[in-house]
């Protein structure tokens, strides 16, 4: 930082020492201006004066007051306009006790609106040049009178230009730190969204696989004395149902990586396509499931695939979970218009008499006798993976015995938070 920029920062951070050293120097100017006089009538040569001593007092007084001009800079317009008005009335004429005013009309435009820079300026510059033309002892018409008129108006532009340019930088600085805390909101938001995504991930993947495991075990554990070999192949099931929970939590912890890692996942994110192999792992653990599809030639954006297939998924596990012992899921996948439509149904334990369809995307959608949800989270992790694509959910007992979790997506998502991604390969969106 060099000298001049110390001196400019420590004025600043004391105004009243600012307005003193102005005033000092408004004050020279004055009295310097006071000693001189032209000695022909174009003022190409100038001489020497002795100016009377009512001058010399009201320069002082200007400015003296001058001083507080940012205090009260109206109140200091008023006293340097009326020490003003003083001069030219009973002083000598060519005595710049008028500077001062225009120095305190600079600030009241400064630091007011335009309307009153307009208001103030035309008055003082009308006061004070009535005053020199009218009550002066020079002609009306004479160059001094009409320099009052002319440094009037320049105080009163001037200052108006440097509000207004600190108005536009005030402005741009605003914009700017609205902008920077947008992208902290924006950036915390996407953060938070994508936690709330791998949670829906690992307890799909978790609850889906651990189910599978228990029960397996189970079954291993019951007949291993008496039927080793079925034994023997529930234990196989059991191996194989861990090792796709390893390989899907692994791509999903994977997400948490730097994205320059390069031990970063690379397989595809499951989808419908793996629909039958994940009803096989259901009728492995003894539950029947039957799939029935009409979405043949369907290209689903991958965050619509992936979505579709952790609603089956889910909600096989669930009735796998509640249903009880001989029930047996259908699951449908449809495609109508511009829509696809996954329906999984079972005759599991009847549930509370209730209308089959219930607004998927209110959180009171879910009944309280809800044989599916078991007080966790897989209705509500299906729930905001439906509606983070736009789609519809809907849940609810059926008529007679088991119950019955109906999904509309999107086949052409608009969710700008899902288009505006770039997803890298083996990403769970």
């Amino acid at each position: 930082m060099t000298t001049l920029e110390r001196a400019r920062c420590e004025l600043r951070a004391h105004p009243l020492a600012l307005d003193a050293t102005l005033a000092a120097a408004v004050l020279v100017c004055m009295v310097a201006g006071s000693f001189a006089v032209p000695r022909d009538v174009n003022g190409i040569t100038w001489g020497l004066r002795t100016p009377a001593p009512l001058s010399l007092l009201l320069m002082f007084l200007a400015a003296a007051v001058l001083v507080f001009r940012r205090r009260a800079p109206r109140t200091v317009l008023t006293l340097t306009g009326t020490l003003s008005v003083v001069e030219c009335v009973t002083g000598d004429p060519r005595a710049p006790v008028a500077m001062s005013a225009v120095i305190a009309l600079y600030t009241v435009a400064a630091t007011t609106d335009r309307t009153t820079t307009f208001r103030v300026g035309l008055l003082t510059m009308t006061v004070l040049t009535a005053a020199a033309m009218l009550a002066g002892p020079l002609p009306w018409y004479a160059q001094e009178n009409l320099g009052v008129l002319a440094w009037t108006g320049i105080g009163a532009t001037a200052g108006d230009a440097v509000r207004s340019r600190r108005a536009v930088v005030q402005a741009i600085r605003e914009r700017a730190e609205r902008a920077e805390r947008t992208r902290e909101e924006e950036a915390r938001r996407r953060v938070a969204e994508e936690r709330l995504r791998i949670a829906r991930d690992l307890h799909d993947v978790v609850a889906h696989h651990i189910a599978l495991v228990n029960v397996q075990a189970g079954v291993a554990a019951h007949v291993m004395d008496k039927r080793p070999d079925q034994a023997k192949e529930a234990l196989a099931h059991v191996r194989e149902a861990s090792r796709s929970a390893l390989n899907e939590l692994r791509a999903t912890v994977g997400l948490l990586r730097q994205s320059g890692d390069p031990e970063a996942p690379t397989e595809p994110a499951p989808g419908l396509s793996l629909l039958e192999e994940l009803a096989g792992t259901f009728r492995s653990a003894g539950l029947p499931v039957e799939v029935a599809r009409a979405d043949q030639g369907t290209h689903l954006p991958a965050s619509v695939d992936l979505a579709a297939y952790r609603i089956v998924q889910e909600a096989l596990t669930n009735v796998r979970k509640h249903a009880g012992e001989g029930a047996r899921a259908e699951v449908s996948v449809v495609r109508v218009g511009a829509d696809i439509e996954i329906t999984v149904v079972d005759n599991g334990s009847a549930g509370p008499p209730a209308p089959e369809t219930v607004p998927g995307t209110a959180p009171d959608a879910v009944p309280e006798a809800d044989p599916g949800t078991g007080g966790g989270h897989g209705l509500l992790g299906m729930r905001e993976r439906v509606s983070a694509l736009g789609g519809t959910l809907t849940t609810g007992p059926r008529y007679g015995g088991g119950f019955r979790v109906h999904a509309i997506l999107p086949v052409t998502t608009t969710d700008t938070r899902i288009e505006g991604r770039t997803t890298a390969p083996g990403e769970l969106v």
